[in-house]
């Protein structure tokens, strides 16, 4: 606790610096608004109310959704957030990403990176999250993850639609010579019910920008609401279904050239040599550059068509360095291990005196279980690919990605542009997880760029490529041990969690000269921070020095302490005599909002019905991204293998603005975690990744997906996230239920290590 104290103290001093009322700078700064993007670059008749609303005098309404579309449906939902206090549906807009602006920053992200407990509410955890709020406003980072678009958006994008539905009111008050309160609004039109007169948004447009924006606007009360918490068509769906060009790998400009890269295999390796002369008296071949990035090192092809760069980048021979990563995955094991038996530990949150405990502990009250989960790929279906056009001095670049942010910083440092002549382009994404906020696709196509003689260039790898270099889920190792009391129930428990921290290694590749020392909170999330009453507690992190890129895959730290922690709750359980489900109601007694999902999970799959011969249940909980989850996951034994049969998910987010939308996220989460744990695994062998293609790195297939059930609560305080929090449990709910199915705890994932699946 001393660690954290001194990390926190030192924070707050940094906040106060930049909030108090008696540092004049700090707190202007802070309070003053970043300028609004949308002043450029307006079309005629067309006025900007904020950064998030235009509206023409042809009465086209523009609403801003400045996070990135991945098939997660934010597009939508943060349009209707506007949408509900404009007062117009959601088809009298038209939904654009906007540009890339400080203005657009992520809050949400960094508050709830705050090192507490989501259930923490007391003074140090609720100081250091306005702290964090207020580094979020300084550093101006625009970026989609953590699941945290909604939570952002709810009230900055709820705000934009009520002020500028203000504006005009007031607007429409001077034209029509009538008191503002008098007048209604509804689908674009202010009205006075009085003369029955009314008039539409773009004729009152000109001059209600004009006007200050009110000091105070009040929100609709959700009984009102005729969009927000209900479920509303997806607005890209149309054009994804029909094939439009909507994303990054789409574009098309005039005098395009294509591009690809080969980059070093073995992580952290350089190029020694290569001759490109067999790939350059290819058709098509233009040019071929060497590449030494913060991202990789190797070559980059230019050609006039992209089938002929990746042919091109075959036929280069190249002699490549050996790396400072893993030669084998048995390395991976022994760095893991050497952690977890060394000495040097961060702990988040101690309760009680665990120590004290376990030394007075009959060593038959003591259980003991290790853990391991394998580096993981994001594997978006969509290829990583970005096109870039550099010519007078302007840099255009065109890319599927998380955060525009770091884009431009990207092309800034590659290119030496100021950061006014750098316009982001971010089209929608095919498929995230994460792996799209790495700028390392943007980075290679701006250095081709700079090679394509003023000609736009696109840049696009196979999966080959992305899968062989990474950035990677990490590889993790946890030993859990727990000191049982008569009744089965945990006097103490105690885990320590040894994995590659995830922002070092990430910031260590955005921003170089940052320094990344101190806790990382994402090496514990999912142990450390879960709502279980254990008297005796404590989990301790472990950062291993692994010359392998990481970075955020879908609910990062969650995505394998879940797994550790819930397996292990389990094992206590059964240990324990006691009912897996009855041990978690003991556990979370006073957290109300976890108790609910539970009973609602333990309803949905009849829990306390034996099963039918030869099936079997597993049970599991997370918090994650501020929703509360519990998973119920049924298997069946057929002819020797495993075949998962149905999930029962329930999920409380505290407020579900589109419940379909939210549904089919869960749904969605439930299918990569349980990709995860049963086959998908990075292995390395001389040096280099194992896996290439779905061939060797398969996600579920149809015929194995089970039926998902998802029903949801909304009793939790706060606003939580939809994007990753069904993927946690899903991993242990299913080892759960193996181990009650065959009599066999897995401890290691994938679980195809263990066991074959139908």
């Amino acid at each position: 606790m001393s660690r954290i104290g001194k990390i926190t103290r030192r924070t707050l001093l940094v906040g106060a610096a930049a909030v108090a009322g008696g540092v004049a700078f700090g707190y202007y700064q802070y309070r003053k608004p970043y300028p609004n993007p949308l002043r450029d670059g307006l079309e005629k008749g067309e006025v900007a109310f904020n950064p998030y609303v235009k509206i023409g005098t042809d009465n086209r309404i523009s609403i801003i959704a400045p996070r990135a579309e991945m098939g997660q449906g934010v597009y939508t939902t943060l349009a209707a957030l506007v949408a509900e206090e404009l007062d117009v549906t959601l088809e009298q807009v038209a939904i654009e990403h906007g540009p890339v602006s400080p203005a657009y920053f992520n809050e949400a992200a960094f508050r709830d990176g705050a090192p507490f407990p989501q259930f923490d509410d007391g003074f140090l955890a609720e100081s250091l999250r306005d702290v964090m709020g207020v580094v979020a406003k300084f550093a101006g980072l625009q970026f989609t993850g953590a699941s945290t678009s909604m939570a952002d958006g709810f009230e900055k994008m709820r705000l934009a639609g009520a002020t500028a539905r203000e504006m005009l009111k007031t607007a429409a008050a001077a034209k029509l010579g009538v008191p503002r309160d008098s007048l209604t609004t509804a689908e674009g039109f202010v009205s006075d019910p009085k003369s029955g007169k009314r008039v539409a948004y773009g004729a009152l447009a000109v001059d209600a920008a004009k006007l200050d924006p009110p000091s105070e606007v009040t929100f609709r009360d959700r009984s009102q609401w005729k969009i927000l918490g209900k479920p509303q068509p997806r607005q890209d769906m149309v054009r994804k279904v029909t094939g439009a060009p909507i994303f990054g790998i789409d574009l098309s400009l005039p005098g395009m050239l294509y591009g690809t890269v080969r980059m070093n295999p073995k992580p952290g390796g350089r190029l020694k040599r290569f001759d490109a002369k067999a790939a350059m008296a290819m058709p098509g071949v233009q040019k071929i550059i060497e590449i030494d990035s913060p991202y990789g090192h190797g070559i980059g092809v230019i050609a006039d068509n992209t089938w002929r760069a990746f042919k091109a980048a075959e036929a280069v021979e190249i002699e490549w360095a050996s790396g400072p990563g893993p030669e084998s995955s048995a390395d991976v094991d022994t760095a893991l291990e050497a952690a977890l038996n060394g000495t040097g530990s961060f702990s988040l949150r101690t309760i009680g005196d665990p120590d004290v405990v376990f030394a007075d502990a009959p060593r038959e009250r003591v259980l003991e279980a290790a853990y391991k989960v394998p580096f993981l790929s994001h594997v978006a279906m969509e290829p990583m690919n970005a096109t870039a056009y550099i010519r007078d001095g302007l840099v255009d670049i065109w890319a599927p990605n998380q955060s525009p942010s770091l884009v431009k910083i990207t092309a800034s440092r590659v290119t030496g542009a100021s950061e006014d002549r750098i316009a982001v382009h971010t089209t929608f994404l095919g498929g995230g997880f994460g792996r799209r906020i790495e700028p390392d696709f943007s980075d290679y196509a701006l250095r081709l760029a700079k090679e394509a003689d003023g000609r736009p260039i696109k840049v696009t790898w196979t999966r080959e490529e992305d899968i062989s270099h990474g950035p990677y889920r990490p590889a993790a190792m946890g030993r859990y041990k727990a000191v049982l009391d008569d009744d089965g129930v945990p006097k103490a428990l105690v885990g320590s969690i040894a994995a590659p921290s995830v922002v070092a290694s990430a910031l260590g590749r955005y921003f170089p000269v940052l320094p990344t020392g101190g806790p990382d909170s994402t090496l514990v999330d999912g142990a450390y921070n879960q709502p279980y009453g254990i008297a005796n507690y404590r989990v301790d992190g472990r950062k291993v020095d692994i010359a392998v890129p990481v970075g955020f895959w879908r609910s990062v730290g969650f995505s394998y302490n879940t797994f550790m922690h819930e397996s292990f709750i389990d094992e206590i359980a059964h240990a324990g005599g006691t009912d897996p489900l009855e041990l978690r109601r003991k556990l979370m007694r006073e957290y109300p909002v976890a108790l609910a999902v539970l009973e609602k999970v333990a309803s949905m799959s009849g829990w306390g019905t034996t099963p039918e011969p030869g099936k079997a249940r597993g049970l599991a909980f997370a918090l994650s991204f501020g929703t509360w989850v519990a998973q119920v996951v049924e298997v069946a034994e057929t002819a020797g293998n495993i075949r998962i049969e149905r999930v029962l998910c329930a999920a409380d987010p505290g407020i579900l603005l589109d419940p379909l939308n939210f549904k089919a996220q869960m749904m969605s989460g439930i299918i990569f975690g349980l990709s995860a744990a049963v086959g998908q695994q990075i292995t390395f062998a001389d040096g280099m990744v194992e896996q290439s293609n779905f061939h060797d790195y398969d996600s579920l297939r149809i015929n194995q997906c089970p039926v998902i059930e998802v029903e949801l609560l909304e009793n939790a305080p706060r606003l939580g996230g939809a994007g990753e929090p069904g993927t946690p449990p899903a991993m242990p709910a299913l080892g759960n239920a193996i181990f009650a199915l065959t009599g066999k705890r897995l401890r290691r994932l994938p679980f195809s290590e263990d066991v074959t699946f139908a």
